[in-house]
């Protein structure tokens, strides 16, 4: 989701006043976590302001099990994370342009947050409050690091550095991924949204759907008055979400074309009930959190047929095959058409619905991706009729 630079959680205009800690709740695209407000952090640049890039040591970096900060010894990154990064940036580098044409062109920044420090690679500017500490040639990145900022748990994609769309990204152990091969596949998750936002228009085309209603804080994304416990809207989307499994489960079968239809009579009919703003909203929704879902779980399948980990991240400890999380994945999308709860869950399922939606199009609509940012915020369009 993309934050504006006056937003609370930036310190921004409705910045909790005060000298005391302040964090707003913020669902964000992998997990719940808390955002803070930069005022809450003396010294912290939001990395808006025009700033001289730092310049970069000659030296190498030095790589310690775990991150110090200390007056005498610059932080390091763990030889963990170290592996993890570099796994992401391989992958992303053999396969993400085989699933999305062009992909390869978006910016791949990551902030990694661990308790004490933050370090920022693949940065094209960093900010002022970043202290250069060399350059990893097993990341092929110049690192630079600051005092922690950010919660441990966090996993997101949003302006954290200057402008540019970063990952910001907690390890493996502080976030819901828990372990290294999902971390892994979530940070690509995140990848692809850094796509999404640097697409020329995207900032534009999402202000002039109008749904911001006034919000200039980006927060309409995750509050929007979507109607999820109206009993019609509800009815409709179990009977929509039943149907889109059912015309999964009947790929290579005589009655796949029929599901197809039922699942989209039974999408038209789910609109029906919304209001022209609810319709757009969800819409945009499964474009953008939905096919993110399903670029993890085409990743994942491809890091599997296409690719071979690498010796140091299959060493890891705590390493799973891609195949079991590319698995997981698809077994808990097909489950939760199977159970979902439009009034409890509520935003949250946009993930597997529209990453279900994304699946059933590369069975009955192959080629669609090259009409995904050609006719943006939607899926529907991309279906046969």
């Amino acid at each position: 989701m993309p934050l504006q630079w006056d937003s609370p959680f930036l310190g921004g205009r409705g910045a909790d006043p005060g000298g005391q800690p302040c964090f707003r709740h913020r669902f964000c695209r992998s997990q719940r976590l808390f955002l803070p407000n930069k005022e809450c952090f003396h010294g912290y640049s939001a990395g808006h302001e025009n700033v001289p890039r730092p310049l970069l040591s000659q030296r190498r970096l030095s790589v310690s099990p775990r991150c110090v900060v200390s007056a005498q010894e610059p932080p390091a990154l763990s030889s963990t994370d170290r592996i993890r990064l570099a796994e992401a940036f391989r992958l992303a580098d053999q396969l993400e342009d085989r699933i999305w044409k062009g992909w390869s062109r978006a910016p791949f920044a990551v902030l990694l947050v661990t308790p004490q420090t933050e370090f920022l690679l693949r940065h094209p500017h960093p900010t002022a409050d970043f202290t250069a500490l060399g350059y990893d040639p097993l990341l092929k990145s110049n690192v630079y690091y600051r005092k922690r900022v950010f919660p441990t748990a966090v996993l997101a994609t949003f302006p954290a550095v200057d402008g540019v769309p970063t990952i910001v990204a907690g390890q493996a152990e502080s976030t819901t991924s828990k372990t290294s091969t999902p971390w892994v596949v979530t940070l690509l998750h995140e990848h692809f949204h850094q796509w999404q936002d640097s697409q020329p228009g995207y900032y534009a085309g999402v202000k002039a759907l109008g749904l911001a209603h006034g919000d200039e804080t980006g927060m309409w994304m995750l509050n929007y008055a979507f109607p999820y416990d109206s009993p019609e809207v509800e009815a409709r989307f179990t009977e929509m979400s039943h149907a889109l499994l059912a015309a999964l489960q009947a790929e290579k079968t005589s009655q796949f074309a029929d599901r197809v239809s039922a699942f989209q009579e039974a999408r038209r009919q789910f609109e029906d009930s919304l209001a022209p703003d609810d319709r757009k909203y969800l819409s945009f929704q499964l474009w953008q959190e939905g096919v993110a879902r399903y670029t993890e779980v085409r990743f994942a399948h491809l890091a599997v047929t296409r690719a071979r980990p690498s010796r140091a991240f299959q060493a890891l400890p705590d390493y799973t095959s891609f195949e079991k999380v590319a698995d997981d994945w698809q077994r808990t999308i097909l489950a939760d058409l199977a159970n979902m709860d439009l009034k409890k869950e509520r935003r949250l399922v946009v993930y597997s619905l529209g990453a279900a939606e994304a699946l059933l199009l590369d069975r009955s609509a192959p080629g669609w991706q090259r009409h995904y940012f050609s006719e943006p915020f939607q899926l529907d369009s991309y279906f046969p009729h």
